[in-house]
């Protein structure tokens, strides 16, 4: 019989946390995308990944989950690496999850939901379908993109988790929608002592629900914490009243004046007009 510990890919383990040690990846072009990220995420933690478009969240999120593989003995959930141990207590809904053309087939809810296992959780399904205002009459070709999002996040969280990742998931929801979604993700940390990191840049209500804070800046970290330690510290240094909003506005203008603009070298007056190549980065 083997000592070894089991992977956490039981519902009901307790939930394990995110280490990242060191971590450098770069695209299969050469180009440079995370540099030297360190952090370590307690279980039960729910975390905001901040920063610009094109600052690596994604790529993060991705390695996290163990979509793509990352350098060895960089990544570990629970003491796994993610890729190799293809931990099923992982789940991350990011934007080609989003765009699965299933959900926009003839189809109803609740066939969607048996397909994904709700007849399993029946307790679980009929929560997130009260939660999310969902009407299991609906036929998926027929509805609006924010309804059509409410039954994709339905589908995904049916089956509880250990650790949550989600990208900017939630940008189709109504406010009402997002808070509940929000408060129910809350919840599920406390109770199954579940870990959630979260990329977006929708800040509305966040202060309170987040205990931790990541800022992603050029392909690396550059500052990560508990909330209020992190809050405090940006208060001390630039004043301000404190709020989520302005921290993350200052985080964007630092990240602006570092960077400087997309355009590098060429001309500012660059216009649709006068622009001879187009190039396409995308590097996410």
């Amino acid at each position: 019989m083997s000592d070894a510990p089991d992977a956490p890919d039981a519902p009901n383990a307790p939930a394990p946390s995110i280490e990242v040690s060191n971590l450098t990846y770069n695209f299969p072009d050469g180009t440079r995308a995370l540099s030297n990220i360190s952090l370590s995420l307690p279980a039960g933690s729910r975390t905001l990944l901040i920063g610009a478009n094109g600052a690596g969240k994604t790529t993060l999120l991705r390695l996290l989950s163990g979509k793509r593989l990352a350098p060895s003995n960089t990544i570990t959930i629970g003491g796994f690496d993610p890729f190799k141990h293809g931990l099923e207590g992982v789940t991350y809904l990011g934007m080609e999850w989003v765009l699965n053309p299933i959900v926009r087939n003839d189809i109803s809810v609740t066939e969607l939901l048996r397909s994904v296992g709700g007849d399993h959780y029946p307790a679980r399904r009929d929560q997130l379908v009260r939660i999310l205002d969902i009407d299991v009459g609906w036929r998926m070709h027929a509805v609006s993109d924010g309804e059509r999002r409410r039954v994709q996040l339905a589908m995904g969280l049916l089956r509880p988790w250990s650790i949550l990742l989600l990208d900017e998931v939630t940008v189709d929801l109504d406010v009402l929608a997002r808070m509940r979604f929000l408060q129910f993700l809350k919840e599920e940390s406390e109770s199954r002592a579940c870990t959630v990191v979260y990329a977006t840049h929708i800040l509305e209500g966040l202060q309170s629900w987040a205990t931790h804070l990541v800022r992603v800046s050029l392909g690396g970290v550059r500052c990560y914490g508990e909330t209020k330690e992190v809050m405090r510290k940006e208060v001390e240094q630039y004043g301000g009243e404190g709020s989520l909003l302005e921290v993350v506005m200052r985080w964007l203008e630092q990240d602006l004046e570092e960077r400087g603009p997309r355009n590098g070298g060429r001309s500012q007056a660059l216009t649709y007009e006068n622009v001879t190549k187009v190039e396409l980065d995308i590097h996410v």
